[in-house]
């Protein structure tokens, strides 16, 4: 982005004409509103997900986190060793799927809240 300055009319003369770039501030403006965007899309979705999962004990479901891996991605999961076989189930037990329905299951919530967050640049 650039900033037009002023011509100062000097007689029979134009002033010169400055240019500014603010292409850093700007850079550096889309990526903090990026990470927010993926910070709150992640904590909804680890909400999601916690809400989904099923329950037992609860070690699975206060295991369900959030983090950003990169400026472009946010990732939800947890490590406890049985959440894939509840997550995509088995051949002796059906799929209870908590982390796929909380990514896929509210892309328009996660489309606004990133309009949203962009828009404050």
């Amino acid at each position: 982005m650039c900033v037009l300055g002023k011509a100062y009319d000097r007689g029979d003369r134009m002033g010169i004409v400055t240019f500014t770039s603010h292409r850093a501030e700007l850079n550096n403006a889309i990526k903090e509103a990026k990470a927010r965007a993926l910070e709150i899309v992640g904590g909804k979705a680890e909400t999601y997900a916690k809400q989904l999962a099923p329950v037992d004990t609860g070690r699975l479901r206060n295991s369900i986190t959030h983090q950003q891996l990169d400026e472009d991605t946010e990732v939800i999961g947890t490590d406890v060793e049985y959440a894939p076989y509840q997550e995509l189930g088995t051949s002796k037990m059906a799929a209870h799927p908590f982390l796929r329905p909380a990514a896929e299951g509210h892309t328009e919530e996660y489309k606004a809240i990133i309009v949203r967050e962009m828009s404050k640049i």
